[in-house]
């Protein structure tokens, strides 16, 4: 069975630099480079940009449990290198954050890796640029089955736009998704063309009914009999 456009697919991979390994779902390549978060296969979706580009056209065409290899220039993996992601920052917006930027100190800022190029003065020089960005890579990577739980699917997409799960239902009938935290809503409503493109489901958050107040009953005076009356 050949790979489509648009299947959910479980993959596993290695991506290398200079033959350098930068990133991984292999446990133990993981180790090798530091990275101590679980690391295991990942599903996406063929063809929807939830990998790199070049990666991602690789997929069509591809059979199940065979090992591939593709090579990406850097148009097609972390894109080229651009002078305007290189920046002058004062130092003292550093220091404001009780930081102390030395040459190739590399930290993360608005998720994206900067790297500390040089210290002057009261200034500093920041590339912003991605570290792989410029460079030619390499991926080794194997699709391990087609996914066809839409569970699995929607978590697939939750995994790639919101970097956590959520709790939700399937409304198989009526092909809607519905999550249970109300406080999700505005998230949802900006996915909601996503989640429809990738899955075929429409995604909605659960209206929770106002609780109803039970009406106090009416209680009848009780004739005590042992209670006596005055005359």
């Amino acid at each position: 069975m050949q790979i489509k456009k648009n299947d959910f697919i479980e993959i596993e991979f290695t991506g290398k630099s200079n033959n350098e390994i930068f990133d991984t779902t292999n446990p133990e390549e993981a180790k090798s480079i530091g990275l101590d978060v679980d690391v295991k296969p990942t599903i996406v979706s063929v063809g929807n940009e939830m990998l790199l580009k070049g990666l991602d056209e690789a997929l069509e065409g591809k059979e199940i449990d065979k090992k591939y290899s593709v090579h990406l220039a850097p148009n097609k993996a972390f894109g080229k290198r651009d002078s305007k992601l290189i920046r002058t920052i004062p130092i003292r917006v550093f220091h404001e954050k009780e930081m102390n930027p030395v040459p190739g100190m590399v930290f993360q800022l608005d998720n994206r890796l900067v790297r500390i190029l040089s210290v002057s003065g009261g200034r500093v020089i920041a590339d912003f640029n991605n570290p792989l960005a410029g460079k030619d890579v390499d991926y080794d990577f194997k699709v391990l089955r087609i996914v066809d739980d839409i569970k699995d699917k929607i978590n697939a997409i939750q995994d790639f736009f919101f970097r956590q799960r959520f709790e939700f239902s399937v409304d198989e009938a009526n092909k809607k998704i519905i999550f249970k935290e109300s406080k999700i809503k505005p998230i949802i409503d900006v996915f909601s063309n996503k989640f429809k493109t990738l899955s075929g489901f429409d995604a909605e958050v659960e209206e929770k009914k106002p609780e109803k107040k039970e009406k106090a009953e009416e209680k009848s005076p009780v004739h005590d009999e042992n209670c006596k009356h005055e005359h």
